[in-house]
């Protein structure tokens, strides 16, 4: 089990500590507003912390230190976007996501390497899609046979800047499409991966395991990318 930290005790973030409460999870959830806690239900197991979600004592006290991950769901994105920055930076917490309300700044953190969803199309479901360890590998869909799987890929940042068909020879998979500051786009064959890239790709079912195992950590340098990495 792992322990997340989440920033907004709202309709999502309620969703979120009782979805992962029940998961048997450990869960921190902090608010500026202690009668925000009031959403919880009444069994909820989890730790509620009242302060500022990007002061780092408060963070502290949510035990953000041994966090796998970090959602900050609050209702300001400025407040989401520096807690999730100081997060990840001061406490290296390996998986963060934001709620954006400003679709156009969602582009310009997506550059900071940082998920963001607008929260037009936000939903807890898509918070966990991001945190869950389990989910390395989110299926969106399985053709009829039930033999291939379409779904999004959790990729090391080793491999950005590696072209999209070294991947999927690596990987023994298909990219379908990317998802890029937000958008929906089709690469071309020889695309690269860029920071910020989420990848959605077609894959056996029966190999999602060992995917997520090679795709998951940085690839072995090769002689071409090393030659580009020199400027040769």
């Amino acid at each position: 089990m792992a322990h997340f930290v989440i920033m907004g005790c709202g309709r999502v973030g309620v969703t979120l500590a009782h979805t992962l409460d029940d998961a048997g999870h450990t869960v921190a959830i902090i608010d500026q507003d202690e009668r925000a806690f009031r959403r919880l239900r009444r069994g909820f197991a989890g730790r509620k912390v009242t302060g500022v979600g990007f002061d780092r004592e408060t963070l502290e006290r949510a035990d953000i230190a041994d966090a796998y991950a970090f959602a900050a769901v609050s209702s300001g994105d400025n407040s989401n976007i520096l807690a999730t920055r100081v997060a990840r930076e001061t406490y290296h917490v390996p998986n963060v996501v934001a709620r954006i309300y400003d679709p156009g700044r969602a582009e310009i953190y997506q550059r900071l390497g940082i998920p963001t969803v607008a929260a037009v199309r936000w939903s807890a479901d898509q918070v966990l899609r991001r945190i869950l360890p389990e989910q390395g590998i989110n299926g969106d869909f399985r053709e009829a046979s039930g033999r291939l799987l379409l779904g999004e890929v959790t990729v090391h940042d080793g491999w950005y800047g590696r072209g999209l068909e070294e991947i999927e020879e690596a990987a023994g998979l298909r990219v379908a499409y990317l998802t890029r500051f937000g958008e929906g786009m089709i690469p071309a064959r020889d695309a690269r991966l860029q920071e910020g890239d989420v990848l959605h790709a077609i894959m056996p079912v029966d190999s999602t395991a060992e995917i997520d195992r090679i795709l998951s950590k940085a690839p072995a340098a090769s002689p071409d990318h090393e030659a580009s990495e020199n400027g040769l």
